[in-house]
């Protein structure tokens, strides 16, 4: 056997191995929300493969630097990974942000960030956080799929937009469950944030969901 085959070998099996060492220092720091506070570019890119088809989320800091920095943090440590698009409503907007894993929920949902003021409208393709009130944000977002600029007024600042193209992706997420109750029969938030994907993949299995997502390089 070739000594050229061994070096590619090993150099591969390194590739291999400092890309598991990369998770898991993500899903370690995921644990402790407080310690992920890294200041976001000014702009960047981050790229979402997903059960439809892959698009980019770019961000412009300067539109809501909370919304930016949180979002930075959480790509970069890989929190996306295998979290479903569990609010979908045709016409209006598709949610996400509820971790897959219980026990991540249950550290971040108090971890919130303080409130930005809202510089641009939520026209479609622009991605914002969701909020239940004053500074209130913590991992929930949506993309619009329309101009929905009457959430402008309501205190929701987009922090970046779906690139040219990508919104034919994000327009195939399957809407089939809708809305979460009372006004649909989409998946109960509160059971999403306490029993995580194995209530959404038993209760709700065709629903697409991000399989990575990553800062670009």
């Amino acid at each position: 056997m070739s000594s050229r085959f061994w070096v590619v070998t090993l150099f591969a099996a390194a590739v291999a191995s400092a890309a598991v060492a990369v998770a898991d220092q993500g899903a370690a720091a995921l644990k402790n929300p407080a310690a992920l506070k890294e200041t976001a570019p000014a702009t960047f890119k981050a790229n979402f493969d997903t059960s439809v088809g892959t698009f980019v989320i770019e961000v412009h800091r300067e539109w809501a630097p909370n919304g930016a920095d949180r979002f930075y943090n959480l790509v970069k440590n890989g929190y996306f990974d295998n979290v479903r698009f569990f609010r979908v409503v045709s016409g209006f907007m598709v949610q996400f942000g509820i971790n897959g894993d219980p026990a991540l929920n249950t550290v971040w949902r108090s971890a919130r960030i303080p409130d930005d003021p809202v510089k641009q409208s939520n026209k479609r393709g622009f991605v914002t956080f969701a909020h239940a009130g004053a500074n209130t944000r913590t991992t929930q977002m949506f993309i619009n799929f329309r101009d929905n600029g009457n959430l402008d007024a309501q205190g929701f600042p987009p922090f970046g937009q779906v690139t040219t193209g990508g919104m034919a992706v994000v327009d195939k997420i399957n809407s089939e469950y809708g809305d979460g109750p009372p006004s649909g029969r989409g998946p109960d938030q509160g059971r999403v944030q306490t029993e995580g994907n194995a209530y959404l993949m038993k209760e709700f299995p065709k629903l697409d969901f991000v399989k990575k997502a990553t800062i670009a390089q």
